[in-house]
C-alpha cells in the first residue's frame, strides 16, 4: 500500500474517532471540564429538605434544636475544606497541591459555587429518628471551633447535635496528611428509654453542566459501581430519564471530570441502595444504608469514606477496588495503563516529562522497527510493480475478474503482500489513540512542562509549532515517496493532508503532538534507512 494512501487511512481514521466520540458524547451527554473563577463559599443556596432522600421507613417529624448557622474551615497540606454546619456537608474543597490554571497561585477549586453552579457532598442520617428526617429542616450542628488545622497525624473534626428526646449525634470527619480521602464517623448515643432507627445516607450533589467541544473527549458526569457492575457511567441525560435504584453489598457513587474525582465510598460489608435524582437543574448520586436500630441506653457507629481529588489510581484503588476505573482510558485501557507506567518511570530517572515523552517515543519505535521495515518494503516492492500492474490492466481492460485474478498472482510470484502497509499501521493506531486518553485522563500530565515555550504538555501548543513542525514531517514523508496514486481527487486530498493534520492538532495536548511528530522524524530516518539498505541489494525504490 502506498505511502500516501497510508496518511489518507490515518486522516480517515482519525477523523472517524473524532466523530465517534462526539457521537458518544451526545448519547450519553458528556460534559467538558470546569474551568472557573474561585469564589468564597458562605455557605450552599439550596442546601435544604429537598436534598434528602427518602427513608426506607416512614419518616416522622422531629422537633430541631434552633442553632446559629456557619461555615468551618478545615487545612490540611493537600486540601483546604468549608463545612457547612447544617447538615454538616462538605461545601468546599480546594487542592492546594494542583493549580486552578496553569501558572496560577490559586489552588483548584474542586466543590464549591462555581458563579451559580453547585458541587457539594452531602451527608446524614435518615429513618424513623434520623435528625435529617425532620420536617423542621436538617440539623444545624455544633463545633468548638470555627477553624481546624492539621498538625499531626490525624486531624478530628466533630460536630455534635442532640434532638428533642435528648439522642446525641456526633458527626467527625477524620482528614490525614496527604490524603485526598476523609474518613466520616457517626456515633449515635441513646440515653432514651425507647429504641431508636437511623440510616446513613452519603451524596454527591452537583449542577447539570452544558456538553463540550468535539475536542475535549473528556467525560462529566456520575457513575457508580455495585457488586455486580464494577463501574458504570450514569449521565445527567440519565438521571433525567430514570432514578437509579440499586441494591447491593458495597458499591461507590462519583462524579467524574478532567482530572479530578469524587467519591463516597460505604461500608463495603453492609447492604446499600444506590439512588439518583434531579431536580431543580441539581443532579444526585449517593448511597442509602441499611436501617440500624440503637437500643435503649445503646450507641451505633455508622462510616463511609469521601474522597476529593486527583484521579490517582493507587489511592482510589485503595478505598475500593473498583474506584480506579473512575480513571477512564477508554476501551483501550489495558495499552493506556502501562504506556502510562511506563512514562512515569522514564520521568523518575528523566524529570522532564517532555524528554520522557521522546524516550518513550523511541523505545515505542525500536519495539516496532520489524513492522515498520515490513510496511516500508512491502510499499516500495509495491512501486516496483506499478508497470506490470498497468500492464496487466492493459491486456485485461475492463475484465475485474481476469485482473483481479492476474494480480493475485503476480502477488503470489512476487511474494509481495498488499496489505503489508496497511497492517503494521493497524497495530500502531491503538497506541497513538491510547496515549490520547492517558493525556486526558492521567493527572500527572496535568500542566507538564517540557522547554522553551511548551510549558504545559496537556493543553495545545499556544504557537501552533509543534502542528506545523508535524505538518511539515508529513510534508517531507510525501516529498521522499514520491506520489503515485493517478486518481485526480486522491492527488488533492494527499496534496492537502500535511495541511488538515496541523489544523486537527492545533487543539490536541502538545504533549500527543510532539509524541506524533517525534514518532514521524523517526519513522524518517527508519525509511531512508531501510531503502538505502535495499537500495544496495540493486533494488530501485525511489524516484
Amino acid at each position: 500500500m502506498e505511502s500516501q494512501r497510508t496518511f489518507l487511512f490515518i486522516g480517515l481514521l482519525l477523523v472517524t474517532f473524532l466523530l465517534f466520540t462526539e457521537w458518544s458524547k451526545e448519547q450519553t451527554a458528556a460534559n467538558a471540564d470546569t474551568s472557573a473563577v474561585t469564589q468564597q463559599v458562605a455557605g450552599p443556596a439550596n442546601n435544604d429538605q429537598a436534598d434528602v432522600p427518602a427513608s426506607s421507613q416512614a419518616d416522622v417529624p422531629m422537633q430541631a434544636t434552633v442553632a446559629t448557622r456557619s461555615v468551618i474551615s478545615v487545612t490540611t497540606d493537600v486540601l483546604a475544606v468549608k463545612i457547612d454546619t447544617r447538615g454538616g456537608d462538605i461545601v468546599e474543597a480546594k487542592l492546594l497541591q494542583h493549580a486552578e490554571t496553569h501558572g496560577s497561585d490559586q489552588p483548584y477549586l474542586l466543590l464549591g459555587e462555581f458563579e451559580g453552579k453547585e458541587y457539594f457532598a452531602q451527608s446524614g442520617l435518615i429513618g424513623l429518628n434520623g435528625p435529617d428526617a425532620s420536617s423542621q429542616g436538617r440539623p444545624v450542628y455544633q463545633s468548638e471551633q470555627t477553624s481546624y488545622t492539621l498538625n499531626g497525624d490525624e486531624l478530628r473534626v466533630p460536630l455534635t447535635f442532640v434532638d428533642s428526646k435528648g439522642v446525641q449525634f456526633s458527626k467527625t470527619f477524620v482528614f490525614k496528611p496527604g490524603q485526598y480521602d476523609v474518613a466520616l464517623e457517626y456515633d449515635v448515643t441513646n440515653p432514651t428509654a425507647d429504641p431508636v432507627q437511623v440510616q446513613l445516607y452519603t451524596q454527591i450533589k452537583r449542577t447539570v453542566q452544558e456538553k463540550g467541544s468535539m475536542v475535549d473527549q473528556t467525560y462529566l458526569g456520575a457513575a457508580y459501581g455495585t457488586s455486580e457492575e464494577p463501574y458504570e457511567k450514569y449521565s445527567f441525560s440519565d438521571m433525567a430519564d430514570a432514578n437509579l435504584n440499586k441494591n447491593t453489598q458495597g458499591g461507590y457513587v462519583a462524579f467524574i471530570q478532567h482530572y479530578f474525582v469524587s467519591a463516597w465510598v460505604p461500608g463495603q460489608e453492609k447492604n446499600n441502595t444506590i439512588y439518583s435524582s434531579l431536580r431543580n437543574n441539581n443532579s444526585i448520586i449517593g448511597v442509602k444504608g441499611e436501617a440500624t436500630n440503637i437500643q435503649a441506653n445503646g450507641t451505633a457507629q455508622l462510616t463511609a469514606t469521601y474522597y476529593m481529588g486527583p484521579k490517582d489510581t493507587d489511592a482510589l484503588e485503595a478505598l475500593h477496588e473498583d474506584l480506579d476505573l473512575t480513571v477512564d482510558y477508554g476501551w483501550l485501557w489495558f495499552i493506556s495503563q502501562p504506556l502510562l507506567s511506563l512514562l512515569k518511570f522514564l520521568h523518575s530517572i528523566i524529570g522532564n516529562w517532555g524528554l520522557a515523552i521522546i524516550a518513550i517515543t523511541l523505545i515505542v519505535k525500536t519495539l516496532l522497527y520489524p513492522l515498520t521495515k515490513a510496511q516500508y518494503t512491502s510499499m516500495a516492492k509495491m512501486r516496483m510493480l506499478q508497470p506490470k500492474m498497468q500492464a496487466l490492466k492493459e491486456r485485461y481492460g475492463d475484465d475485474r475478474q481476469k485482473f483481479g485474478q492476474a494480480m493475485m498472482e503476480m502477488y503470489r510470484k512476487e511474494k509481495v503482500n498488499p496489505m503489508g502497509g496497511c497492517f503494521p499501521l493497524l497495530l500502531q493506531m491503538p497506541i497513538f489513540l491510547a496515549l490520547f486518553y492517558v493525556f486526558l485522563e492521567s493527572t500527572e500530565l496535568r500542566h507538564a512542562e517540557f522547554m522553551l515555550w511548551l510549558t504545559d504538555l496537556s493543553s495545545k501548543d499556544p504557537y501552533y509549532v509543534l502542528p506545523i513542525l508535524f505538518g511539515a514531517s508529513m510534508f517531507l514523508t510525501q516529498k521522499l515517496q514520491p506520489m503515485t496514486v493517478t486518481d485526480p481527487m486522491q492527488q488533492k486530498m494527499m496534496t492537502w493532508m500535511p495541511v488538515i493534520f496541523s489544523v486537527f492538532f492545533i487543539w490536541f495536548p502538545s504533549g500527543l503532538v510532539l509524541y506524533w511528530l517525534v514518532s514521524n522524524l523517526i519513522s524518517i530516518a527508519q525509511m531512508l534507512y531501510i531503502y538505502r539498505g535495499m537500495e544496495k541489494k540493486g533494488m530501485k525504490v525511489r524516484g
